[in-house]
Order: structure tokens, then sequence, then C-alpha cells
């Protein structure tokens, strides 16, 4: 049995669904919710998310199909936002605890399988820069999710849409701060942000992405009156989590006009900071679709340590400190409104081994303060 996961629209996918009998397929039936971040599918409710929308279940799917197809409109670099939801909510197939697999840290795997991943990109005249792009992409969320790419293929679409030109007036030089997690206030990505604003001498507003999940359009007229916005964001499965895609598929149809200037700050648990460059690299190929600037970034890894650290000692000392270095010059660049190049920072003299330990560790603590048994901890489904 295959699992076939697609965004195609309901004709065309009447138009190839024999090719699909007796498969058990996955299509955007409007219910499902983006990944909140809550890691209660590892250490509350193991292998299962705890968003009951019909879409809980992602990894005793996975682990039952003997074939994952993944059917996808390119999108900057990877999946539509509705596929990345899908692989944002399959993150109980894997365990927390980490490992070292090819040179980096990866999650353990929860079931003794290499599961074979099909990926079809359709697009309209996708470059061959563009391709690399998308084998880059999956080879990096198979990485991560403990299975293979068995096959990438490209189909030719036409675009069914154009993208709405328009001109705003922008508030000159009004500088947006976006959270694009799911998460509190007071997680991780906010704290790096409080830190992003101490070293800002510009004004800045932060709007928070949650707020507006039911409704996209609604956040594009306050955006659209910056003129830079920085984008702070967690990684999710090797990329933009779902809900940040989507805002970027939103503005997309309903917005191409005149550039302003976009900046990114991103963190992620995994430790080699050079595991963002998808990230990255889906903001860049947006701003060029879109006409806007990239202005460069700074990646983060080993975040929740950095989260505790962050409350304990000064941020631009110890584990910290080459991040401290990267965001004084994001801060800089945003207030001369000028570029930077990506900056990608690890925790300072804070060896991997040690980080890997420590982590793991604390994943075992947290799901014995929430009843789970190191038994259950590792349950499959």
């Amino acid at each position: 049995m295959r699992l076939v996961i697609h965004d195609l629209k309901a004709e065309e996918w009447e138009q190839i669904r024999s090719e699909y009998d007796g498969d058990t397929i996955l299509s955007d039936n409007g219910a499902i919710r983006p990944c909140i971040g809550c890691f209660s599918c590892w250490n509350r409710t193991p292998g299962q998310c705890v968003v009951r929308d019909g879409y809980e279940n992602m990894g005793a799917l996975i682990h039952q199909a003997d074939e994952i197809v993944v059917i996808s409109r390119y999108t900057y670099g990877g999946f539509s936002g509705f596929v990345k939801n899908i692989f944002d909510r399959s993150l109980g197939y894997v365990l927390p605890q980490f490992e070292i697999v090819g040179g980096e840290t990866h999650h353990k795997k929860r079931y003794k399988e290499d599961k074979p991943f099909t990926f079809l990109f359709y697009g309209h005249k996708l470059s061959e820069k563009e391709k690399e792009s998308a084998r880059r992409y999956v080879t990096a969320v198979c990485a991560n999710i403990r299975g293979h790419v068995k096959a990438v293929i490209f189909q030719e679409r036409e675009e069914s849409e154009k993208p709405v030109e328009k001109q705003t007036e922008v508030q000159p030089g009004k500088v947006i701060l976006l959270n694009g997690s799911m998460r509190s206030a007071n997680g991780n990505y906010a704290r790096l942000a409080q830190q992003l604003v101490k070293m800002l001498h510009t004004e800045f507003e932060t709007v928070a992405l949650q707020k507006y999940i039911g409704n996209l359009s609604a956040l594009l007229p306050v955006l659209e009156k910056a003129e830079a916005v920085v984008l702070c964001t967690p990684l999710y499965v090797d990329g933009l989590p779902s809900q940040v895609i989507r805002l970027l598929e939103t503005a997309h149809k309903q917005y191409n006009g005149r550039g302003k200037r976009v900046y990114v700050l991103a963190n992620m648990g995994l430790y080699e900071s050079q595991q963002l460059v998808n990230l990255f690299s889906s903001v860049k190929q947006w701003c060029e679709k879109t006409g806007h600037l990239y202005c460069g970034g700074l990646g983060i890894s080993a975040g929740e340590l950095i989260g505790v650290l962050m409350q304990i000692i000064p941020f631009h000392l110890g584990p910290s400190k080459k991040m401290a270095e990267g965001m004084r010059c994001l801060a800089e660049a945003i207030d001369r409104g000028g570029k930077t190049e990506d900056i990608y920072a690890e925790p300072y003299g804070f060896p991997r081994s040690l980080y890997i330990r420590i982590a793991n560790s604390n994943w075992n603590r947290t799901a014995k303060k929430n009843g789970i048994s190191p038994k259950d901890l590792y349950r499959r489904l």
C-alpha cells in the first residue's frame, strides 16, 4: 500500500486518480491545522499529534505504507503550504533524541525501517537551478525523517494565476518583526527577536503570524506598509513552517509590486546551523518571484539550549557569543537599510557531543515529568 500526499485541485486529481486505486490518499480538505510546536507527539502522546483535525496520525500512516508518493506544486524550493503542513505534522514518525548520521545531527528512528519516498513536483518552466533546489531539499527531508529518496520527478504545468501587480503606500523606515512561530510569546523565537530589538536603533512593530492563521489575507495590508520585514521563524522539517509558506503563497497571489527589504532570523534545535540553508533559499526564491529584495539573515542552531542560557547569562557571553555577533551584523544592516551575508551561528565552545547528551537526557526527563515511561516514549503505532 502506498501513501499518496497531494495538493492537486479536485479536477486535476480526477484525471490521475485511477493510477492510485487501492492507495491511501491525503489531500487538502481545508481542515488541517499548522503544527503548534508543542512537542507533545514526543513527550505527551508519543507518535501521535494532539491536534485533532483528521491529520493527527501521520506517523502511523507513514509507518504502515510501503512507499510514500508526494505530489506538490514547486513552491520556493520545496513543497506547497498544504504538503509542508503534512510533513510538519509527521514529527511523531521519528524520536526526539539525536544521533549523528552522515556527519549531521538527526533524530533517531522510531521504526526500524528505511521508507522510500517518491516526489513529483509540478510547475511552469522550472529551471535547472530550481530543480536542483528541490532535490537538495527532499534529500534533507528524507535524511531527517529517516527515509530515502526513491525518485524526484518534475512535470511541466502552465501557470493558472498571475500575481496581481499593485502599488501600495509604504511608510519610510517602518520595520516589522514578523514572528512566524505558532508557540507562545515566551518561546525561543520571541526571545531571540527581543535580543535583536535591543540592538536596533530603528523603530519597529512586532506582528504575530499566529493571530492571522484563520485569515492570512488580513495580514497583508499590515506588511505592505512596511519598508522592511524581518521574518523571525523556526525551522520545521528542513524548511519554513507551513504557516509561513501559506503566508508567502497568499502574498504572491495578491501582491507583486514595489519591493521591500526582507531579512530572516531563523532558529532550530539541530546542532549544525548549515541545515538552515534550505529555509534561507526559500525566502530568497520568494523574493525573486515577487520583486522584493532579500537582504540576508541569521541562522541560529541548538535553539533550545540557547533559549535556556539566555535566561541565565548575558547573550553576548558563553555559547551565545557567535550568535550575538551575527545578530549585531543583522541589526546594523537593518538600521542602515542595507544587506548582510547569510550568517550561520552555532554554540561557541560547546561541543556537539555534549549538546546531544544533554538534549537526549532532557527529553527523557521531560517525558517522565509528563508521566511517560521510557517504554512509552519509544511507542510504535
